[in-house]
């Protein structure tokens, strides 16, 4: 049978490219899952200042935590840290006994920026000022001038100095966490050979100013290590460290892992794309397991006339299934290999748009290996393989006779384990439904449940296709004998091929339940963000900059006399154990350090029980949907580790209902400051004394913002910066979205042209009967029309459940956010590729004459 097979596949190449499109792109998506998740497991840049230590020593970026599982085990769970993590300086004479070190070098870092008004440089990497010990690490050498000698002396890289023009003996304004200050520029420096400073610009400070400005005394970011020559290997160098240190809080590293110490985004970079990577391969992968199963089985059912023909001389079941599942896996192999280099352009115009959206660094670069080739390829032959035999198995298994007899003619009914398999699916998707109902408080188990109530709906729909199509027939027989001649006819072809247009009607479910899920979830979250943040801020005026702000701008607004109150805002993540449906496991939330005094003035948080007047160190407020994630009341004990590490237990003194808009958790100003890297404010609200003009205060605030370069005066409806990562995350799933309508659209294409493609002769002989041409495209159409109506009607109830279930954890209400043009443009595209794969096929066929169309092999 593998022999027919082939020649099968050669001499009706035609029949297979839906199958083989299919395949394509499921190859293509799942190889760009594939690089994108080793990227985020191996994916780092070379390191830069640290390239001349041999072993660095920092703290470690991840947090773990010890949860229970659903099954009663414990296992670790971790989660990136997004704060740098300072080690403490006491550990210098530690690792300065280790035998084989030369030395032990400090690092100290804090944000800096050039501020002359009349030096104006090109876009480049951001600007880190550091202390001048440090420069041996990369090694740094002077090209001209001096080493820094002064307190207001600093160094610049040869890039910089490029950028702004500048050279040794010139001056500067830098910023630090201060209003700017004059500098004079002592020398240049250039990194050791083989060294780019690709990602960072340096500007050096003499090592008291960098530890007075980075402000965290009694530790440093990082140790760098150079061994004694010729001394011993780096690997051993580092074992050696690591015994001395003894702690899992720290990180030792060589080679290209000294970037992981070097710059805080590499952990979060990898995290992220590790998640997404899993999740759009988790969605992708069963979409294309239900794509290619209805695909395959319309290529099957359309070919019963062969296997028919073919058990009557003789050949057993086992053989057809063989040959069916031979031509599925080298269809698969084809795509699987094509989709390959498809993947690797894919990759890139997702790494383009990730780096837009700054989810990953502008200077990411996917890594390629041979696993997600491998992986993608495997994956790809063995959903089709899979596919083949299921669609194959009753095709292969009924008599010679009654094959030949079914060849023309549909099965009635479902058979009884599809049927059984069916009512399973459906009661089990009634009682997730319900299920959610009856959990209405409790978030996390609410988004749970709507994640898999879309795709118990799917599956279920799938399943019971035939018999939902017929049902479907009931309701839109009477829309379709509107027109008595063509849309009579359309009815009674629907009516008796249930099984064609549940094959049609499938890929639109898949379409229009997935893409409305995603996209409307994110639109109600989007919604209700947007809302909690225009009523909660009560503030007049908004004090922003991309830079962030020093603290003491707040403290120097307060002073002015038209300001009543000035909220400084911090944001930060912190790690927590979330309890959800029987288990454990660890999730980042986002937390914002608020000043207390005044909080009422400038926001309304919603709180509903307690009070955030008690807001002080050691105490949290929580959002309504972190207390459910958690499982924390008032009074409770929340066990948190903040963006440093750091670990944190507070008293739970508020639960707010507002956490869309702005953080999980709320802290005291002076509680999350200190544990952030750059030690600056996001924001700073101002409400003004009651009685004073707004004409003054707003002017008083734009003077004390002109001291602080960057710094700008928004009214209060103007900012929306705490939507920023709402909105990236929106963007993300959209993109989900996108990739699913565009995999299911081209199966709509697909199944609905090869289902028309062999109707020539059906076509031919309704012209033989009498009908015209334009009778013939005018049933099409009012085929199309049921197909259409059925498959966007059920996918929007598909979605809607699931989309009910989000609201109310979101909203706490029953109604998502559903734009009208959006919802117009998912259904709208599906329907105009169902138009187009049915009706351009149809026309295709009627070109040919009816006599020689009869004549025609299937």
């Amino acid at each position: 049978m593998t022999g027919i097979a082939l020649r099968t596949l050669r001499t009706r190449a035609g029949g297979f490219a839906g199958t083989f499109i299919a395949l394509l792109l499921a190859a293509t998506i799942l190889g760009t899952c594939g690089v994108l998740l080793e990227s985020g497991l191996r994916g780092t840049p070379p390191a830069e200042r640290y390239a001349g230590a041999s072993v660095v020593v920092s703290g470690r970026d991840r947090a773990d935590i010890t949860v229970h599982t659903a099954g009663g085990k414990d296992r670790t769970a971790s989660q990136p840290l997004t704060e740098r993590v300072h080690v403490p300086e006491r550990l210098r004479e530690r690792i300065a006994v280790v035998p084989g070190a030369s030395g032990v070098v400090a690092d100290i870092g804090f944000p800096a920026r050039i501020t002359d008004s009349g030096r104006k440089a090109d876009h480049g990497p951001p600007l880190q000022g550091h202390n001048w010990s440090a420069a041996v690490l990369a090694p740094f050498a002077l090209t001209a001038g001096s080493a820094p000698r002064g307190a207001h002396d600093v160094v610049l890289d040869r890039d910089l100095a490029r950028r702004f023009g500048v050279g040794a003996g010139d001056t500067v304004t830098l910023m630090t966490r201060s209003v700017p200050e004059r500098y004079r520029v002592a020398g240049i420096v250039e990194p050791g050979p083989g060294v780019e400073l690709a990602r960072q610009s340096v500007v050096f400070f003499t090592d008291a100013t960098a530890r007075q400005l980075a402000g965290h005394p009694g530790t440093v970011d990082a140790f760098g290590v150079p061994a004694t020559p010729p001394g011993p290997a780096t690997g051993d160098l580092a074992a050696r460290v690591e015994n001395a240190l003894d702690d899992p809080s720290l990180s030792v590293s060589t080679g290209d892992g000294r970037s992981r110490a070097e710059f805080t985004d590499v952990a979060v970079t990898g995290s992220a794309l590790t998640l997404l990577a899993g999740s759009f391969a988790g969605t992708v992968f069963l979409v294309a397991v239900l794509v290619v199963a209805s695909t395959l089985g319309q290529s099957v059912q359309h070919r019963t006339r062969e296997a028919a023909l073919l058990r009557a001389v003789g050949a057993t079941p086992g053989q057809v299934r063989r040959m069916i599942a031979v031509e599925a896996t080298v269809v698969a192999l084809a795509a699987g290999v094509l989709g390959w280099p498809l993947a690797h352009v894919v990759t890139h115009w997702i790494r383009d748009r990730f780096a837009g959206h700054g989810i990953v660094p502008p200077d990411f670069e996917p890594v390629t290996g041979p696993l997600p080739a491998a992986g993608a390829l495997l994956i790809t032959v063995l959903t089709a393989l899979v596919a083949a035999l299921s669609a194959s198995r009753r095709t292969s298994r009924i008599r010679p006779a009654q094959a030949l007899g079914e060849a023309a003619m549909e099965r009635p009914a479902l058979g009884r384990g599809r049927a059984i398999t069916g009512a399973v699916l459906l009661a089990c998707s009634s009682a997730t439904f319900a299920g959610g109902l009856s959990q209405r408080g409790d978030v996390a188990t609410l988004v749970n449940l709507a994640n898999t109530l879309v795709l118990l709906l799917v599956i279920t729909l799938a399943v019971l296709g035939p018999a939902v199509a017929r049902t479907a027939m009931l309701l839109l027989g009477p829309l379709l004998r509107l027109s008595r001649a063509t849309g009579h006819l359309a009815a009674a072809n629907t009516r008796a091929n249930a099984g064609r247009l549940a094959g049609a009607v499938t890929p639109l479910v898949l379409a229009v339940s997935f893409a409305a899920t995603i996209v409307f979830a994110q639109t109600t979250a989007l919604d209700a963000a947007g809302r909690q943040t225009r009523t909660a801020t009560l503030a007049d005026h908004v004090l922003v900059s991309p830079h962030g702000l020093p603290p003491e701008l707040a403290q120097r607004a307060r002073r002015i006399p038209a300001v009543k109150t000035a909220t400084a805002l911090v944001r930060s993540k912190a790690v927590a154990k979330s309890k959800q449906l029987g288990g454990e496991s660890a999730i980042s939330l986002t937390t914002q350090g608020v000043t207390p005094q005044g909080l009422h003035d400038t926001l309304d948080l919603d709180v509903q029980q307690g009070s955030t007047a008690r807001l002080r160190p050691g105490t949290v407020a929580v959002s309504a949907t972190t207390a459910s994630w958690l499982g924390l009341g008032l009074g409770d004990t929340a066990q948190l580790q903040l963006g440093d590490g750091t670990p944190l237990k507070a008293e739970v003194i508020a639960v707010y209902g507002r956490g869309l808009g702005f953080a999980d958790l709320t802290l005291a100003h002076e509680q999350l400051l200190p544990h952030t890297t750059a030690a600056m404010d996001e924001t700073v609200l101002i409400r003004g004394t009651p009685g004073t003009s707004g004409t003054q205060l707003a002017a008083d605030l734009a003077a004390l913002a002109r001291q602080y370069p960057g710094t700008t005066v928004h009214d209060r409806l103007a900012h929306q910066d705490r939507l920023k990562e709402a909105q990236a995350t929106a963007w993300v799933n959209y993109l989900l979205a996108g990739m699913v309508i565009i995999y299911t659209g081209i199966t709509v294409v697909n199944t609905l042209a090869m289902n028309t493609a062999v109707r020539r002769r059906e076509f031919a002989l309704l012209r033989l009967a009498g009908s015209t041409p334009a009778q013939v495209r005018s049933m099409m159409r009012w085929e199309t029309a049921a197909v259409v109506l059925t498959g966007t009607g059920l996918g929007t109830a598909a979605a809607a459940l699931p989309l009910i279930l989000v609201a109310y954890a979101l909203t706490a209400t029953p109604t998502p956010y559903v734009p009208p043009l959006t919802y117009l443009a998912v259904t709208g595209t599906t329907a105009l590729l169902a138009y187009a794969a049915a009706l351009i096929p149809t026309r295709l066929n009627l070109r040919t004459p009816p006599v020689a169309a009869t004549r025609t092999r299937e």
